[in-house]
């Protein structure tokens, strides 16, 4: 006779959930009781286990290598459960989580939310958008949309979607008497990216141009929108701008196009790989975006 000794149902949930969101109050929220509940099984499994499963680093819970290797057993095993026991409940509709980041959304993802409807009518997703890539930790979701290099990731699912190629772009009004002048245009900043003026004058050849000059905004949609308010000249992701540029709210100021090398990715735990309506999903995204930029060759 088989006899198995296993830690208490409840305490691989708490922990699996914590682990997941790398929050005990996320955790909690997600299995309807307290943080400090799950604080207490995940503190009891640690004893009953005679091991760290978490520790607090400075971006919050950190899970210990042994944790991590709990984590990935604890979610399979859970997946497998849900799997099992899931056919009384077919009726029962399962929603993606997809954390995504905003601009992305706002440009790409929701304008393609009606063709998602009627092409998946069966899938049913929720979007939670962020400009934190702190906030975009696939752990927390079934998948997010970020901003990342395009390579495998030990553990991860990684499908690269739209590769991200920087432009200078400003009101066409400041075109009108001929190329821009950089050096006597204000520069407009957005906080999340520091550095795309230095690397694309840079890589534009215009090394000499200071970039301190320019006010600085918390998100590139607001430094778009002053550019296209005639304030200066703005560094935009091409692929994220094609309504802007065929509608006349901005124009191209300069020829150069900045390849970098990041792109905008959906990734997932390597867990989720196997879940079907995460990999209808994934197809439907990477088919539409194709198509997108087939219409619109930038």
């Amino acid at each position: 006779m088989i006899t198995r000794r296993l830690p208490p149902l409840n305490a691989i949930r708490a922990f699996e959930a914590a682990a997941r969101h790398r929050s005990m109050t996320h955790a909690a929220g997600e299995l309807g009781v307290t943080a400090g509940a799950v604080s207490r099984q995940v503190r009891e499994l640690e004893g009953r286990l005679a091991t760290v499963l978490f520790v607090r680093g400075t971006k919050g819970l950190e899970l210990t290598p042994a944790g991590e290797a709990l984590s990935r057993s604890a979610g399979e095993a859970l997946d497998l459960l849900a799997s099992a026991t899931g056919a009384p409940h077919k009726g029962q509709a399962r929603r993606l989580t997809i954390g995504v980041y905003g601009f992305f959304a706002s440009r790409l993802l929701l304008p393609l939310w009606p063709q998602l409807e009627k092409d998946l009518p069966q899938l049913e997703v929720d979007l939670h958008t962020s400009s934190d890539p702190l906030e975009l930790l696939p752990s927390r979701y079934d998948a997010v949309i970020a901003v990342d290099e395009a390579r495998p990731r030990k553990g991860m699912l990684v499908r690269p979607l739209v590769p991200i190629i920087t432009v200078a772009v400003c009101a066409p009004a400041l075109l009108r008497q001929g190329p821009l002048s950089f050096l006597r245009t204000p520069l407009l900043h957005a906080r999340p990216r520091p550095d795309d003026w230095r690397r694309w004058l840079d890589h534009a050849g215009l090394s000499a141009v200071p970039v301190q000059k320019g006010a600085t905004f918390e998100s590139i949609a607001l430094a778009l929108e002053a550019a296209a308010m005639g304030l200066g000249a703005a560094i935009a992701i091409e692929a994220l701008i094609a309504n802007d540029i065929a509608s006349g709210k901005v124009a191209v100021a300069h020829p150069v196009r900045r390849p970098t090398r990041r792109s905008f990715v959906l990734q997932a735990d390597a867990r989720n790989a196997r879940d079907a309506d995460l990999r209808a999903f994934a197809d439907w995204l990477d088919t539409s975006l194709a198509r997108t930029r087939q219409i619109d060759p930038g």
